[in-house]
């Protein structure tokens, strides 16, 4: 047992005796302390990070931020904990946190160790990136025989770069860190010959590098990277709110509704935008989620829908540059679909 798992068992066996299980009022329990605590990166460009104010930013922030308006009607209701990726299921399953938007892959194992994931925000896929200074002509992972590759501990990361070499009957020798802060470190120093992460995680490491232009991000991609959403189990309603601002986000995006527009048209004359919106005479979808009937409405105006949210933080409008590609809506070939809100 790996002292992730052997972390998380104390966890769960402590508040098991306690008579702890999940809760079922995660709802009423956030609005009684008036704002969300949200479970995000330490530091991650793009996703999580502080910016120079000290204000929490980026892709992940930005559900927290939904999440938020979703239930108060104001985005700024949450507090950020920062953690480490030995550390984000622990702290969710004692309950430091109420919901986890920390970069963390849907698995079967981790299903069945009290979480849910309500909603898969973002397909990834775990990469390598190489100092082509250090190790010149190397343009695919395959020619990685030997390295020294730097990995985070708790991760899903250690396991597939381990079935990687094993399957392409290479060596490497891992080195292996607890915090992100450290594996960069570590690569940026020289002390590693290869990092290795989800493919956006390097994308955004490399900003961050002493001299990005000579890393290069090699084009394999060895594993499927659903980073979704994790709650407790236990408590069907807040999964339901937290996969449903997910699903409105998206829903958004493919009516058109943004951030400049959702006023315009929760009074304009489409009937099904104005029931997605909480428009529509005797509606009560936001009631059955526990929520107001503008909950929509209130995502959008805090962070605008799925697309904004993308652009401005990892896409084109950001320094990262990364293309929707899987990312994209159902109807333009990528994976992203929102069951109807009706």
């Amino acid at each position: 047992m790996n002292s992730f798992t052997t972390k998380l068992a104390i966890a769960a066996a402590a508040l098991a005796f306690l008579g702890f299980g999940a809760s079922a009022e995660t709802l009423s329990d956030v609005k009684s302390k008036g704002f969300l605590q949200c479970g995000v990166n330490t530091s991650l460009g793009g996703f999580a990070s502080p910016n120079d104010q000290g204000e929490w930013t980026g892709f992940e922030v930005d559900y927290c931020r939904a999440v938020a308006a979703a239930i108060f009607g104001d985005g700024s209701k949450v507090k950020f904990t920062p953690l480490s990726s030995k550390d984000r299921l622990p702290a969710l399953q004692s309950g430091e946190i109420d919901v986890l938007f920390r970069s963390a892959t849907v698995t079967l194992s981790r299903d069945t160790q009290g979480f849910d994931f309500p909603a898969v925000y973002y397909y990834d896929g775990q990469g390598f990136m190489v100092n082509t200074k250090k190790l010149p002509g190397i343009t695919s992972a395959k020619q990685l025989s030997g390295a020294t590759v730097c990995l985070l501990a708790g991760s899903t990361t250690e396991l597939n770069a381990a079935d990687f070499f094993k399957a392409n009957k290479m060596e490497y020798n891992p080195v292996v860190f607890e915090k992100l802060e450290e594996v960069k470190a570590a690569y940026d120093s020289g002390r590693c010959d290869v990092y290795t992460t989800d493919q956006t995680g390097l994308y955004a490491a490399r900003l961050a590098l002493s001299t990005p232009a000579d890393n290069l991000v090699l084009p394999e991609i060895i594993s499927k990277e659903p980073l979704g959403a994790a709650v407790r189990q236990g408590d069907p309603q807040w999964a339901d709110i937290i996969r449903w601002t997910h699903y409105a986000l998206l829903t958004a995006e493919e009516f058109g509704i943004t951030q400049a527009n959702v006023d315009e048209l929760k009074n304009g004359d489409n009937p099904e935008i104005k029931r997605i919106l909480g428009q529509e005479a005797n509606t009560k979808l936001g009631a059955d989620l526990g929520l107001g009937n503008d909950w929509v409405v209130n995502i959008v105006k805090a962070v605008g829908n799925y697309g904004e949210v993308f652009e401005k933080n990892i896409g084109n409008g950001s320094p990262l540059k990364i293309a929707r590609g899987i990312n994209a809506p159902w109807n333009k070939g990528g994976l992203q679909y929102a069951m109807p809100i009706r």
